[in-house]
């Protein structure tokens, strides 16, 4: 079973992905991509993103269309990670701009040796992996580097690195997402 996604901005504009039915998947709302990438506006552009728990692929595959250099998708499950196969070579994205990682994210970072200027962090709800994978990702990021968070509760319930600082947030429905910058102490 299979079920599509809508970029919304940037070079693929309107163009649909599939991706898995799979427990836990559920790609960020269009109305919060939306928001998100109007608040990216200006930084996007020629950076190094990383995106901790790709699912749908839906912030990767948005952040590359609007200009992204390059983009680290981790992606445990083997069924969704074929769809993002398939949706790479679909939009001829090469290994240059784009990597995937089959693996848990906390196999995959302590690996990791780049720097990156914006992270999503926007792991399944019931697994509770935001501090966790925050802590093992804030040695990644560079100084004033974005990170989005979205999450099922509110946001100053999750116990972020100190050194991230809450510069936007909005809500929809039960989706709550923030966008954070990192200052270095």
């Amino acid at each position: 079973m299979k079920n599509q996604l809508r970029i919304i901005g940037g070079e693929w504009k309107r163009r649909q992905l599939a991706f898995a039915s799979a427990d836990g998947l559920r790609p960020t709302p269009d109305r919060i991509r939306e928001t998100l990438f109007n608040w990216l506006m200006w930084d996007i552009q020629n950076s190094n993103v990383l995106d901790l728990c790709a699912g749908s692929g839906a912030l990767s595959f948005e952040a590359l269309s609007r200009g992204a250099t390059q983009v680290v998708m981790i992606e445990p499950n083997r069924t969704q990670a074929a769809f993002l196969t398939d949706n790479l070579q679909l939009l001829k994205v090469t290994s240059q701009h784009a990597k995937l990682k089959v693996a848990t994210a906390q196999q995959v970072l302590p690996t990791l040796k780049e720097q990156f200027d914006l992270v999503f962090l926007d792991p399944p709800y019931s697994l509770d992996l935001w501090e966790e994978l925050a802590q093992l990702a804030d040695p990644l990021l560079k100084d004033k580097a974005f990170i989005y968070v979205e999450a099922d509760r509110d946001l100053n319930q999750l116990k972020l690195p100190s050194s991230w600082q809450q510069i936007k947030q909005t809500k929809a429905g039960t989706v709550r997402a923030g966008l954070y910058q990192k200052n270095m102490v």
